[in-house]
């Protein structure tokens, strides 16, 4: 697990911040579209899935899932996975499949704290490293060599605060370029507090596009959150295939020393959608992680995790941090940015227009496609 860093911005953070102060919004030239077959077809879908799903590194999960010593099952990418981290701190991604007759090892979304992974069908035994560590009556399997037989690996990595895998060997470049953003915010220091499976009717990338835009901020989220930004100033760049942007008042960053990062933590709300479909909303006190994992043309299953800054020490603090998932996990995103999404994904499919309009605000929607329609070349 990520040790602690000290916890100090970026240049790119400061930029943001200034470009907010400065009352700087982005904004993009004029009208562009996306035609609505990418988000109905269904051999698209199958392009992206392979092209992009199967081959590019994203992220599985925060670091905060996973203490030393523990493993958690993992199904919603169509493959059975299985999460450890070892007693050395280090965390793996395996196959969830012994590599005796093919049995899974765990089963349901518990994370499981125990030293060793036992197949429930043979009792054949793995370590948290994947090293496989004992086989009943050892005399029926003579010759057998143990090293020959860890679970089965994929490719991952842990920087930032995050746990990344992919499905082909990757050098893991993007992960480390981005661990400094996420170790400005401590996130690998963090708790996780609490973690959901969304299943959405929607075609992933409507999911990605309500938070590639604040267009929509004082409308849909009027209920919720909509307030807490008002009269806000949106600035957003690109860190190579992503996208990093910020929210804040213009009026009240101009007060801040720009030096004093935690007053503009408190000021500003950071969001990164992180290339093919990760989703990382840092509020001034806690952060959400959101996992997206495409299932059909027209549903995806996304993992919420809420990250706080330390386990809740009394009833009030428990209270504060309950009421602040309740606000964007069932309010914010379950309740209206899911909701959004899948009734987009209803008018789509139903064929009433052929091209989705986007505006000078929602330029990140635009360069987001056009980063999509790159990686299926």
């Amino acid at each position: 697990m990520d040790m602690p860093t000290r916890q100090r911005p970026t240049e790119g953070q400061l930029e943001l911040a200034r470009r907010i102060a400065a009352g700087e919004a982005s904004m993009g030239a004029g009208i562009t579209s996306v035609p609505a077959s990418v988000y109905t077809d269904p051999a698209r879908f199958a392009d992206e899935k392979a092209r992009l799903f199967d081959r590019l590194p994203q992220v599985i999960a925060p670091s905060a899932l996973l203490a030393p010593g523990s493993a958690v099952a993992h199904d919603q990418f169509g493959v059975p996975l299985l999460l450890t981290r070892d007693r050395a701190g280090r965390a793996h991604v395996f196959f969830n499949v012994c590599r005796h007759r093919g049995t899974r090892l765990l089963e349901g979304e518990d994370i499981q704290c125990a030293p060793m992974l036992v197949c429930p069908y043979h009792a054949w035994s793995y370590k948290l490293d994947g090293s496989l560590a004992g086989v009943p009556r050892p005399d029926s399997f003579p010759g057998l060599d143990k090293a020959a037989h860890h679970l089965v690996e994929l490719p991952s990595t842990e920087a930032g605060g995050l746990i990344w895998f992919a499905r082909e060997p990757s050098n893991f470049e993007d992960a480390a370029t981005l661990a400094p953003e996420f170790d400005a915010f401590g996130l690998g220091g963090h708790h996780l507090y609490r973690r959901r499976v969304h299943d959405v009717t929607s075609n992933w990338k409507l999911i990605m596009d309500a938070f590639l835009e604040s267009y929509h901020v004082q409308r849909l989220h009027a209920p919720t959150i909509g307030k807490f930004f008002a009269d806000g100033v949106t600035t957003a760049d690109r860190i190579g295939v992503h996208q990093r942007s910020a929210v804040g008042r213009a009026e009240y960053l101009a007060k801040i020393d720009p030096d004093d990062w935690p007053a503009l933590r408190g000021a500003i709300t950071f969001a990164y959608q992180l290339f093919p479909a990760t989703v990382i909303v840092v509020s001034p006190d806690y952060v959400n992680v959101m996992t997206l994992m495409p299932q059909a043309v027209d549903r995806t299953l996304v993992e919420d995790f809420m990250l706080i800054p330390e386990p809740p020490q009394t009833p009030e603090a428990e209270a504060h941090w309950e009421k602040s998932w309740t606000l964007l996990d069932e309010g914010t995103f379950g309740g209206e940015d899911f909701r959004a999404a899948a009734l987009g994904q209803n008018g789509l499919s139903s064929g009433a227009i052929d091209e989705v309009m986007l505006g000078t605000l929602e330029t990140g929607i635009r360069d987001f496609h056009d980063e999509v329609e790159r990686a299926l070349v």
